[in-house]
């Protein structure tokens, strides 16, 4: 029969151990990853040859002041607004039907098509045009859609 183990022995590794043992994984690691390695060096090369890196290094060094010509930059009064501007706009977006705007768009691109066409053909209307243009009903939905439009517009602004 075996005898118990009475002791358990722990093996400490030297300074110098550690260091091999370090170094082989990570030369194990690198061989494992090397194509992914190679690939980055290759643009590090690139971002080094076409100044990026220099670029990059010199706003690093400068930092401080370049926040502050940015954040000078972005709190100037166009920037603002347009900023402002785009957040109601896209406020204004999340309230409209998607199915009526992609309407609306179609629509539009098919009147900015006529129109294109109209002003090739240079030809003068007359206020008989005019009064007979009421009665086509294509004209007449848009106009039927301009003065509803205009309605609301007003409603909105009386607000």
């Amino acid at each position: 029969m075996a005898r118990p183990i009475q002791t358990i022995q722990k093996i400490e590794l030297t300074e110098e151990q550690k260091k091999m043992q370090s170094l082989e994984n990570l030369l194990s690691g690198v061989a494992e990853s090397q194509d992914s390695l190679l690939e980055t060096l290759n643009l590090l090369q690139e971002l080094y040859d076409s100044g990026i890196i220099d670029a990059l290094y010199s706003l690093l060094k400068a930092k401080e002041s370049a926040a502050k010509i940015a954040v000078d930059q972005l709190t100037r009064q166009p920037v603002t607004n347009m900023i402002n501007n785009a957040m109601a706009a896209g406020g204004i977006l999340t309230e409209l039907n998607p199915e009526t705007t992609g309407k609306l768009a179609k629509s539009l691109t098919t009147g900015l098509k006529k129109a294109e066409h109209g002003l090739k053909d240079n030809r003068k209307i007359g206020l008989l045009d005019l009064i007979k243009a009421i009665k086509d009903p294509d004209i007449n939905r848009a106009f039927g859609f301009g003065f509803n439009l205009l309605k609301g517009i007003g409603e909105g602004l009386k607000e």
